[in-house]
């Protein structure tokens, strides 16, 4: 039996109280109101109700060991990075990894291995492989359904994967940036229940209106909790808030502790952002994730200011988990598992021969993961044409990792680098070799470096090359998050002292191979117009 006293932070009734918490084999069994207790607060643990722990260049394990230590005692997870390299393999890996640790993950069916027919990726999960994976235990959702254009034209295999849902009684995660009108009545109706790529209220309010819940975002990348956050007031009840790539550099600085901060100095009452942040989680998926109410699990935090949100402790089905930025727990090595079978690159083979009097590109917004698609102009008489830094324009290209093929090439606007090229096996989804620099030479040596190592990032110039290894599915390190953020933040540094004036330059380049964000992306079969959903020309 223990005893944890403070104001109690009831989420469900919506009041503070001062008393003790009394919990037996991990749960709540009597919650005791005494008035002479003066502190500290005890609310309920944070959920963060949409990532890909992959994102993080951690493994579950390793997340979670820093996660906690922010107060986060369970995420919903979908683990579609891995599954493009590995399937159900990678998959599993998560889950082996997860239950290492004290931290309640819930995975969901990847419902897009591929993403689309557009690009190469190391697996396939067909609507056979999607159900067989939503009736197991340990699969609690099918995942984002990134194939709006599949949902609302009914594609078979598509429609399959939602009715596996449906007779199974899973919830089913969304994916609809920019999606309107009819088009969007649609996907609702096909079962869809959340999103999390909206980008206005305008878009939020249509579809609030037909029912789905709205997961309100504050990644590394991409960061929308700025212009949505007061759906935090205006529809408690029908919103989440999550990170959905979240990279080691931040998570080491906090988790959903420092979004929950962010919207109480925005004003918001603390019980609608905890209604967002715990209750409607629990909810919506049927998490077995205690609210500090009478025979929950005793999953909670324990700070000492509701306005700071520093956690002083956490707690999971009873045990103290976390206390002053420490986990109190230890797992096992994990071993690496990967897929990479590729051909090594020359500077020869990323010329581009001239055949044009202009050329589509790809436009980089910081902050956002949507792209514009604007035009160069290829100067007359030019045979090849070249990246030029002093317009910004960079040659940028995604290489197969799974097979020998050439690179697809095309341009980008908006890294700014003057010298050099970076290079990542993190290109969402199928998870190719993406790479943009300023000379073919310095492109060929960083994928190349990348070959070397199995995945990983890099940054050359020259004969400067900074590598940092990624062994497990060419996404994720084998270290803990402070030693990952600070390697990767010392290539980072030097991406920047190029002239990269993005936040998040690898994360950023990771997201430009991702076809079903518009508007102009790039995969391994070429350049790819968002808005048709269909491979263009890289000449107008």
């Amino acid at each position: 039996m223990k005893k944890v006293s403070g104001i109690i932070v009831d989420p469900v009734a919506r009041r503070q109280f001062p008393g003790t918490l009394v919990i037996d084999q991990g749960h709540i069994v009597d919650i005791q109101p005494d008035d002479a207790i003066k502190g500290p607060f005890i609310l309920p643990g944070f959920i963060d109700s949409h990532i890909h722990i992959e994102s993080s260049m951690l493994t579950p394990a390793a997340f979670a060991k820093k996660a906690i230590t922010h107060g986060t005692v369970a995420v919903v997870a979908d683990p579609h990075e891995i599954a493009n390299v590995l399937g159900v393999a990678g998959i599993d890996y998560m889950i082996a990894s997860g239950r290492k640790t004290p931290m309640k993950f819930y995975f969901g069916a990847p419902s897009c291995v591929p993403a689309t027919v557009f690009e190469s990726a190391g697996a396939e999960l067909t609507a056979r492989d999607v159900e067989a994976l939503l009736q197991r235990e340990d699969i609690f959702f099918l995942a984002e359904m990134m194939n709006f254009p599949g949902v609302i034209g009914r594609d078979s295999e598509v429609m399959a994967k939602l009715a596996a849902a449906a007779t199974i009684g899973k919830m089913v995660d969304g994916h609809a940036p920019g999606l309107r009108g009819p088009s969007l009545a649609a996907y609702i109706k096909a079962g869809i229940s959340t999103d999390h790529e909206s980008l206005s209220l305008e878009e939020c309010a249509e579809k609030l209106a037909l029912g789905m819940k709205i997961q309100l975002r504050q990644g590394s990348s991409a960061r929308n909790l700025d212009d949505l956050h007061s759906l935090i007031t205006s529809h408690s009840s029908q919103c989440m808030l999550c990170t959905d790539d979240l990279k080691a550099a931040d998570l080491a600085r906090g988790h959903i502790n420092l979004l929950v901060q962010k919207c109480l100095h925005l004003g918001h009452d603390l019980f609608d952002i905890l209604q967002c942040t715990c209750v409607n989680p629990v909810r919506h998926y049927g998490l077995t994730v205690g609210l500090l109410q009478l025979h929950d699990p005793a999953d909670f935090i324990v700070v000492d200011d509701l306005d700071r949100m520093e956690v002083r402790s956490t707690w999971i089905d009873g045990e103290l988990v976390n206390t002053k930025g420490q986990a109190l727990f230890q797992t096992t090595p994990e071993l690496p598992i990967n897929h990479f079978n590729t051909a090594r690159l020359t500077a020869e083979q990323l010329q581009v021969p001239s055949r044009g009097s202009q050329i589509k590109v790809i436009e980089v917004t910081d902050g956002r993961i949507v792209t514009g698609a604007g035009r160069h102009p290829v100067p007359a008489g030019c045979s090849l044409v070249e990246a030029d830094p002093q317009a910004d324009l960079l040659k940028i290209l995604v290489h197969n990792r799974y097979h020998p093929a050439p690179p697809a090439i095309g341009f980008v606007r908006g890294f700014g680098l003057q010298a050099g090229a970076m290079a990542s096996s993190i290109a969402h989804d199928s998870h190719n070799i993406i790479a943009v620099g300023v000379s073919d030479v310095d492109l060929a040596r960083a994928v190349n470096l990348l070959c070397e190592s199995g995945g990983g990032i890099c940054f050359v110039n020259g004969n400067e090359e900074r590598t940092m290894a990624l062994p497990v599915a060419g996404l994720m390190g084998l270290d803990d998050c402070e030693t990952m953020a600070a390697n990767c933040q010392t290539i980072e540094r030097r991406v920047r002292d190029n002239g990269c004036p993005l936040q998040t330059p690898f994360m950023t380049l990771s997201f430009l191979a991702l076809p079903v964000i518009p508007a102009l992306k790039i995969t391994d079969r070429g350049l790819f117009d968002g808005e048709r959903f269909a491979l263009t020309d890289l000449f107008v």
